[in-house]
């Protein structure tokens, strides 16, 4: 009897040992191992093609799932509308993003920074083929390859002068990272981005992206196979801890975040997702 309790407990033990060892296997690599609560969240494949963080170029078009759900014209919206003009009525773009906008548009008027005026948002397949067509391959991307197709990015100006002297420029391209902006294409990444010098294209991908992506002086591109190579970071942003995962998807899968934090999806538009999670600091909290 004695012996067989012992081999019980000799068969438990080694099954533990198994399990743990496939835990840490399938842990992301870098991530730390901390005894937490979590829950399941499912991720589905059209995932990678939706969220803040599309990669959308020559060689990424925007699926139909990425195009921003809440995508919303301005000059009907007039809360949406303060501290900057309009150059066309029609223009539209997410809801949600024109709102962190409206903050950024306000911080800039704290500082003395005022002449804004929003010249192009959203635009859909057929208006982006169009201009396309129109401009022409050095100036416009076709139908389905342009950030503007899916409604988070902003073609920004100054009533006063053009954007790369402007005023108006120069504290975007110091401070819309704070607001979850990036200026899309810099001047010293064309050859990564493939798009040349845009002062006045400023797309949203959310915090902490945008402050790593300013840290590091990223592009899009370059943070996002930084992300991948990395499989896990950490990352301290004004007093919140955030913990960055990303996953290549092939098909609907399951993950686990913690319990108590909050957490947020993107698709890269390449094959995987990024996982942010996020919690206050215990100072902080404190």
């Amino acid at each position: 009897m004695k012996k067989r309790v012992f081999w019980l407990v000799i068969l438990l033990l080694f099954g533990y040992l198994v399990f743990q060892k496939i835990a840490d296997r399938e842990r992301p690599y870098g991530a730390t191992k901390v005894d937490y609560q979590t829950i399941e969240i499912e991720i589905a494949r059209d995932q990678i093609y939706q969220g803040d963080l599309l990669l959308v170029n020559k060689e990424n078009p925007v699926h139909e799932a990425g195009v921003k759900n809440d995508v919303v014209r301005l000059s009907q919206n007039e809360e949406l509308v303060k501290g900057y003009r309009l150059l066309d009525p029609t223009i539209a773009v997410s809801e949600s993003v024109a709102k962190v906008f409206l903050e950024m548009v306000d911080a800039a008027q704290q500082d003395n920074v005022s002449h804004f005026i929003l010249n192009s948002g959203y635009r859909d397949m057929e208006e982006q083929e169009q201009l396309y067509e129109e401009m022409g391959p050095e100036y416009a991307m076709p139908g389905g390859y342009s950030e503007h197709n899916v409604g988070s990015a902003l073609d920004i100006g100054s009533t006063m002068m053009k954007m790369e002297h402007a005023p108006e420029g120069k504290w975007l391209e110091d401070n819309s990272w704070k607001y979850g902006f990036i200026l899309r294409y810099p001047k010293d990444k064309a050859a990564i981005t493939g798009t040349a010098y845009e002062p006045w294209h400023f797309r949203y991908v959310g915090l902490p992206h945008s402050a790593i992506m300013k840290n590091h002086n990223f592009s899009l591109e370059e943070y996002l196979n930084y992300v991948k190579e990395q499989r896990h970071l950490s990352v301290p942003v004004d007093g919140k801890t955030y913990e960055i995962t990303y996953y290549a998807v092939e098909q609907d899968m399951t993950i686990e975040v913690p319990i108590d934090s909050s957490y947020m999806i993107s698709g890269d538009n390449m094959g995987g997702v990024i996982v942010t999670t996020s919690h206050f600091d215990k100072e902080e909290k404190e």
